[in-house]
């Protein structure tokens, strides 16, 4: 009998173990080994390399090769690949509008990265309000504390935690931030269920009043095109003068030069970033801020973290081989999902 075929497209580095356990006897895992887009696709085809192809494990990294998931690569995807399985939470690499119209279903990893996630956010929190970026710097530099002054910096203890976005990796930091304590305030595009009275709702008729309590908001949003430029001139002046801004969801969600202006004005105490518009790319007037704390992208950065991604991925392929159906499908597409 001839076994269906699951390609993995990209790096797949801790989960060798878990693969054969997950599809001995169900499935044939081939690796993709193309150098370019057009031996991609070619060998997806009849008598190619990945012929049979009925799932596809994605890893940014296969984007080097074959570029992004974009419509045309959708469009040139055989009619037998019927799921693709992202690993990672953000997933504006694939574009999900072209596999909806072709009906592939695409998952995400979004619990296995939480933890991560929102230590890293956490991590942006503390330094910025503590200046701990600019104290390493300064010891590096020979200046021992010389450049760090008190009057600028502050406890985290009675502050208020904004989070634009309670989802997974959100409410995993509302738990952390809990325990200084901080006061935990979010908005969303409606009302998370069966979240704890002490993280309180703010919808869209507050989100005035949201921002304006807010010492510090970090950004969880998902980079769609509703959401590219969200966090602009408009949100971020709507901030006290002297809040710090937090972003580890995706580099596009915040206006980078409405951020930079409101640095160059004071309006933004600090800033904590992990994500950028154009990364690796980061823009070089960002450097020149000693108050902001710059991370290149480290928020899943785990092998904790990356293991569970990866097996949580390719779970999703088995489900759907076994089950028919898998887990974790994103948003835009689970109207398609109902239906399988």
């Amino acid at each position: 009998m001839t076994l269906p075929r699951i390609l993995i497209c990209g790096d797949l580095v801790w989960a060798h173990e878990e693969t054969k356990q997950l599809f001995d006897g169900l499935a044939e895992v081939v690796s993709m080994d193309s150098p370019d887009r057009a031996d991609f696709v070619k060998n997806l085809q009849e008598g190619g390399r990945y012929e049979g192809t009925v799932a596809i494990y994605r890893e940014n990294s296969s984007a080097e090769r074959v570029g992004v998931f974009d419509g045309a690569l959708i469009a040139a995807l055989p009619p037998g690949v019927r799921w693709i399985a992202h690993n990672g939470a953000g997933y504006d690499q694939i574009n999900v509008n072209a596999c909806k119209e072709k009906g592939i279903t695409v998952s995400n990893t979004p619990v296995a990265v939480d933890d991560a996630t929102a230590t890293t956010a956490l991590y942006l929190i503390i330094s910025a309000f503590r200046h701990f970026s600019l104290g390493e710097r300064s010891l590096r530099a020979g200046r021992w504390n010389s450049d760090i002054s008190s009057s600028l910096t502050h406890d985290l203890t009675g502050k208020t935690l904004a989070i634009l976005g309670l989802g997974g990796i959100g409410f995993r930091l509302a738990e952390l931030a809990r325990a200084f304590p901080m006061r935990v305030v979010y908005h969303s595009r409606r009302r998370v269920e069966e979240t704890p009275d002490w993280c309180e709702y703010f919808g869209q008729e507050r989100l005035d009043e949201f921002l304006g309590l807010a010492d510090v908001l970090s950004v969880h949003v998902p980079l769609r095109p509703d959401t590219e430029g969200l966090v602009g001139e408009e949100i971020i002046r709507k901030l006290k003068r002297g809040a710090v801004l937090v972003n580890t969801a995706r580099g596009k969600v915040v206006d980078e030069a409405a951020l930079i202006r409101a640095l160059e004005d004071g309006h933004l105490g600090a800033v904590g970033l992990d994500v950028y518009p154009n990364e690796p790319a980061v823009n070089p007037r960002l450097l020149d801020f000693p108050n902001a704390t710059l991370l290149p992208h480290l928020g899943t950065a785990t092998r904790d973290s990356q293991r569970k991604m990866e097996v949580r991925a390719l779970t999703n392929i088995r489900d759907y081989l076994v089950k028919g159906k898998g887990n974790d499908i994103v948003p835009e597409l689970r109207d398609l999902a109902a239906k399988l």
